[in-house]
């Protein structure tokens, strides 16, 4: 038996090197992203600490004290899981805390995948770094993909951590916060790997829905934060319908204009329908523009 256990033991550890060997860049990234995410707990503080201190502005303790409220209104209400998260607080000093990465072709509205253990393809890649991320943007500018690169105010790590409040999360006002928060916690209480669209379209509709019912529990359906809520909803709504109809008309010029353009017109035809995009949104009529 006990010969057993020690080649089943050295046969593991040879299966754990050889997948290190050959995807070594995932494994460090991996490494990379750990050492990130635990700098942020080790140094994030609890949220009495901040609470019971005599020098932290007044109208930061309410939002602290308001997000504990939606935290208890999200598991008792809506039936999210039970857990640590946003109890802490990580300052971020008025810096990003996480980068992502986006990318598609520079003809065709397809995403670029990553390839994750246990959480599958998804379609955005994270840095606690700026700089960290930059050589991959640059690597996939030189195959010819868009690459965005931009900070982003949450993410969830699925029930792995408990996640901090951040504190630029604080510059949100009430409605923004509690969609943000909902939505988060809606990550940590089911994420299917491999199925980004249904994980983030979940998140979403419990998120924006938790919020309205949140925010009408707390506040009322007449009161400014409900009301502002609504309207921002309102304009979302309509810029996101917006945007779907501009999608769809440049995946048309994309798919049946350039095609018959000169390699030299293509990029000038693009960038103007995207231009031409930009400046339409001033005419939606928004709520907050």
């Amino acid at each position: 038996m006990v010969r057993i256990l020690k080649l089943t033991l050295i046969c593991l550890l040879i299966a754990a090197a050889g997948y290190g060997l050959y995807h070594y860049k995932l494994v460090i990234y991996g490494l990379g992203q750990l050492r990130g995410q635990l700098n942020i707990i080790y140094h994030a503080k609890p949220v009495e600490e901040y609470l019971s201190d005599p020098g932290y502005p007044d109208s930061l303790k309410k939002k602290l004290e308001f997000i504990q409220d939606v935290r208890t209104y999200a598991t008792d209400s809506l039936g999210l899981k039970n857990s640590k998260n946003y109890t802490t607080l990580y300052d971020q000093q008025g810096k990003p805390a996480l980068w992502v990465i986006t990318a598609c072709l520079p003809y065709e509205l397809t995403a670029y995948e990553w390839e994750f253990p246990f959480l599958g393809k998804v379609s955005y890649k994270g840095y606690f770094h700026k700089e960290a991320g930059l050589p991959e943007v640059e690597q996939l500018r030189e195959k010819g993909y868009d690459v965005d690169y931009h900070p982003t105010g949450g993410w969830s790590t699925l029930g792995w951590f408990s996640d901090p409040i951040l504190s630029n999360m604080l510059r949100k006002n009430e409605g923004q916060l509690a969609e943000l928060i909902i939505h988060e916690l809606s990550h940590a209480t089911l994420f299917l790997p491999g199925s980004v669209d249904y994980n983030e379209n979940f998140a979403t509709f419990i998120g924006e829905q938790g919020a309205l019912r949140y925010l009408k529990h707390r506040f009322g359906e007449r009161s400014p934060e409900y009301l502002r809520y609504q309207y921002e909803q309102e304009d979302e709504a309509r810029f996101g319908a917006y945007m779907l109809q501009s999608s769809q008309q440049l995946d048309s010029i994309y798919r049946e204009v350039l095609p018959a353009k000169a390699p030299q017109s293509r990029q000038r035809i693009k960038t103007e329908a995207i231009r031409a995009i930009i400046q339409n949104i001033s005419n939606l009529n928004l709520h907050f523009p």
